[in-house]
């Protein structure tokens, strides 16, 4: 007699998975060895090949070595956010005390706790990839703090992962081997290809990133008749298993359920039962499994439909809600869905396989699944958990013109962006369109929508600042909001040229005051940063006018301010009034609250522009203290992309226009860093290239300098936003020092053209004159003293010690011996009172060889040598030596 009860089956044998399980094995020997060295597994497969059993195993075998954590993707789930994060690490960290947990994620506790549900968010919006940096904290901590039982951290159905948690793994698992962390993880890729981006592409990244990645076949014939055996017993005939495993084809899950069915019906497992066969495996699966469970009665099938709605995780008080059922009768469906093998567990329910749930939540007719959506988005909100959690339903009910299903809508998108998960905002946003909005909120619900998308696809945030703008309803404040944000996505998308004229356009429609202003001011921002445009001259003197008398009372004039300063030293006006606009931007030496790193309605440019112009005057210590307090301001508010790559690149030049070369160029190869994460092609990272090219050569290394500026494609054509500093005379000084004279000279023939027509002469930030001079100079020395001669005129009107003695430094190749020394004297004079450490070795040098002195060019050799151990000039400090050996002894 063959029993026939579910739990008189013994456990299915794990059969031909030896490799996986030897693999798996050998991974957790190296987390728990003395070495403790983490990674990443990843097991593919067609659904039912039994890759959750064997992620099952792996994580038995290794429960008492390892600490294990475990978490599953879910099919009506992937629109939830950090969804599989939540299974992942919630178990592990609720338990613990607020002040522990505090200390876990250390500064970033308001930013990531939120992610993960265990705070409630204290800012409108997180910057995603700050969430993600603050939980590879929390993880890596806790990794370190479990090494004595190490992570084991397990991963199913990550096909159907939410985004959210997909690009924090793909991301985390390039630190995984210096950590004591293994992830295994299962994903079938069949269903990973019906998602939308980025989805297929995160889980091809992991692929790409394991350290082995397996994928998981089919049962042999043996091996099906071995799984048959132990369930259904010895008796158990050749002709009997093969035909089992021609039903099947060998899928493990099909292979089991076919064995228990016939448990179930009590079949002799033989020979003239195996006709049989083939009409009991199509119970197994979709219409099969669909007409089984409608075999169970009325509430029972109602039952499945309302637990399939609800995913992962089913709260059997909430499945009983949705279904109608009273709590008994919901209890009696629930066991006997478990007899059928269709659900298990008890409080909260699971479906006993991701096969099962698929198959049980497409048999739903639409119009019944629709309201079942809507009916669950009702009980949860009724349950307190909030508009982000019934989202995913309400995001499945057909339009309706629902003024209220629209405000839950656009709250669950709010309470997206506090926790970091824009791409969910949008989303729901999408939708709350559809329903549609009432006429006087459609505007608004389009703002928000193109506000939500700004993180992550300016293209969608243009489309849809445009459409709100063009529509009536939007109040004044959100309409120059709206111009604002538009203005930015524009220049993001390197449209500059279209962002000016439309903040431009709206600016005259407004009228006069803050608002107005606002506008202004990001117009003639963008004008300032456009590689090109029609009226510098006239900007600039607008600008002056509007800027030159405010005392800085206020956001207003602290944004005038900056933009004059920034403009003033670009044209190379009086130095003593650039610094006295810059002075008069800030309050007490830093950003005004308003107008500083982290505020979103000036932008972090007016601080910035005030930190650059500094940098270029003569003032790299006030630019690094305001440099400094923007990467603290960005890490502290978990602002991890292109703001903080930004505040490290301003760092490096800082550190670079002070001399400090070694500083400059750590901060700049971070910068980079941040900006490659941040994306290809964006302002950014042509900065912190531009400005590391510049410090190599500076450093003596023209071949690291060209190495970089072929990955990056630096040179024409350039992008619409100008380059910090000019792109094209550090271009220039690269092909010079390479020695493509004639190249250089074109470059900086460009360069200078361009500068001259927008009136902007400071030669510090576009040394093009003195460059263009010295590669003249062998073919055209008439033409190259001429230019020297224009450095020098645009330097004394400047009139920082660092622009006058550089452009001394170059006068002096084209005087004569006797006037050349004099004119180094002063350079050296000169930059020896200002902060440029290395411009000033390159003036001891050249003046000592202009001399012949054994005594002045020791000194420059001395200082060359300090400066190389100092900062890194290693070059300077050989040239020096070299010249010291070339001249007579005494």
């Amino acid at each position: 007699m063959l029993p026939s009860r579910a739990e008189h089956r013994p456990p299915a044998p794990l059969l031909e998975r030896e490799p996986e399980l030897a693999a798996a094995a050998h991974a957790v020997e190296a987390l728990t060895g003395p070495g403790a060295t983490g990674g990443l597994l990843v097991f593919r497969g067609e659904a039912g090949i039994g890759k959750t059993t064997l992620l099952a195993e792996i994580g038995r075998r290794a429960a008492g070595r390892c600490t294990v954590l475990s978490g599953k993707g879910g099919e009506t789930v992937t629109s939830v956010p950090f969804h599989v994060l939540r299974q992942l690490l919630v178990p592990a960290l609720l338990p613990l005390p607020e002040a522990r947990l505090r200390e876990l994620f250390g500064d970033r506790f308001d930013l990531t706790a939120p992610a993960l549900g265990l705070a409630a968010p204290s800012a409108p919006l997180a910057d995603p990839r700050g969430v993600r940096d603050g939980l590879d904290r929390v993880v890596a901590r806790l990794a370190e703090e479990r090494r004595a039982q190490p992570l084991l951290v397990l991963v199913d159905d990550a096909h159907w992962a939410d985004t959210e948690s997909l690009h924090w793994l793909a991301e985390f698992a390039d630190r995984l081997p210096g950590l004591p962390l293994l992830i295994v993880l299962a994903h079938r890729a069949d269903a990973a290809a019906e998602r939308p981006e980025p989805a297929p592409a995160l889980l091809r990244r992991l692929d790409r990133q394991a350290r082995l990645t397996s994928t998981l076949r089919a049962l042999t014939e043996d091996a099906t008749a071995d799984l048959a055996r132990a369930a259904l017993g010895d008796r158990t005939d050749g002709p009997f298993c093969r035909e089992v495993w021609a039903v099947t084809g060998g899928n493990p899950y099909e292979t089991v359920e076919l064995l228990a069915t016939v448990r179930d019906r009590m079949l002799e497992p033989v020979a003239r039962s195996a006709g049989r066969l083939r009409d009991l495996g199509a119970s197994a699966r979709g219409s099969g499994l669909v007409a089984r469970l409608e075999g169970l009665g009325t509430a029972a099938t109602r039952f499945a439909w309302a637990a399939a709605v609800l995913g992962t995780d089913i709260p059997l008080k909430l499945a009983a809600s949705l279904a109608g059922l009273p709590a008994d009768e919901a209890a009696d469906c629930a066991a006997r869905l478990r007899e059928a093998r269709i659900v298990t567990g008890s409080d909260p329910l699971e479906f006993a396989h991701p096969l099962v749930a698929t198959a049980v939540y497409r048999s739903i007719p639409p119009a019944a699944r629709t309201a079942l959506h809507g009916r669950a988005a009702w009980a949860v909100t009724q349950e307190g958990l909030g508009p982000a959690a019934a989202a995913r339903h309400l995001l499945e009910v057909h339009p309706d013109d629902d003024p209220e299903l629209v405000g839950q809508l656009r709250e669950a998108a709010r309470e997206h962006l506090a926790v970091g998960a824009p791409d969910a905002a949008r989303r729901c946003l999408e939708r709350a369109l559809q329903e549609p909005p009432p006429p006087d909120a459609y505007a608004e619900v389009l703002y928000e929508l193109g506000c939500a998308a700004l993180l992550t696809s300016p293209a969608a945030t243009v489309r849809h600042l445009r459409s709100a703008l063009d529509l009536p309803g939007l109040a004044p404040d959100l309409r120059t909001d709206a111009t604002y944000r538009l203005g930015q996505a524009l220049a993001h998308s390197n449209e500059l040229g279209e962002a000016s004229a439309t903040v431009a356009a709206e600016a005259a429609r407004t009228p006069p005051g803050r608002a107005r202003t606002r506008l202004e001011a990001a117009h003639l921002m963008y004008e300032s940063f456009r590689a090109t445009e029609d009226d510098p001259h006239g900007r600039s003197r607008r600008l002056a006018a509007r800027a030159d008398h405010l005392a800085g009372d206020g956001d207003a004039e602290r944004a005038l301010l900056s933009l004059r300063a920034f403009d003033a030293m670009l044209r190379g006006e009086d130095a003593a009034l650039v610094l006295d606009l810059c002075d008069r931007a800030l309050l007490d030496g830093r950003p005004a609250p308003g107008v500083s790193w982290t505020d979103t309605e000036w932008g972090f440019e007016t601080p910035a522009m005030i930190g650059i112009a500094y940098a270029f005057t003569d003032r790299p210590d006030r630019a690094r203290d305001l440099f400094e307090e923007a990467v603290r301001a960005y890490e502290i508010s978990g602002w991890s992309g292109a703001h903080l790559a930004f505040a490290h690149t301003l760092l490096g030049l800082a550190h670079r226009r002070a001399g400090d070369l070694t500083r400059a160029e750590a901060f700049l190869r971070e910068g980079l860093r941040l900006a490659d994460r941040a994306g290809r092609g964006l302002a950014v990272q042509w900065d912190a290239v531009c400005l590391l090219v510049d410090t190599l050569l500076a450093r003596g290394r023209p071949g690291e300098a060209r190495e970089l500026a072929d990955a990056y494609a630096f040179g024409p054509p350039w992008p619409s936003a100008m380059v910090l500093p000019d792109g094209p005379c550090v271009r220039g000084r690269l092909l010079l020092a390479e020695g493509r004279t004639r190249e250089a000279a074109d470059e900086l023939e460009a360069a200078g053209r361009a500068s001259e027509a927008r009136g902007r002469h400071n030669g510090i930030w576009a040394p093009w004159a003195c460059d263009l001079a010295r590669a003249l100079a062998p073919d055209d020395p008439g033409r190259a003293a001429a230019l020297a001669g224009l450095a020098r005129t645009h330097a004394e009107r400047f009139g920082t010690a660092t622009a006058r003695g550089e452009a001394l430094r170059c006068a002096a190749l084209f005087a004569a011996p006797g006037e050349a020394a004099g004119l180094l004297a002063e350079a050296v004079r000169l930059l020896e009172s200002s902060p440029s450490a290395y411009e000033h070795a390159l003036a001891r040098h050249d003046h000592g060889v202009a001399t012949g002195s054994r005594a002045e060019l020791s000194r420059a050799a001395a200082l060359a040598a300090a400066l190389a151990a100092a900062c890194g000039a290693d070059a300077l400090a050989a040239r020096a030596h070299r010249a010291l050996s070339k001249l007579p002894a005494r």
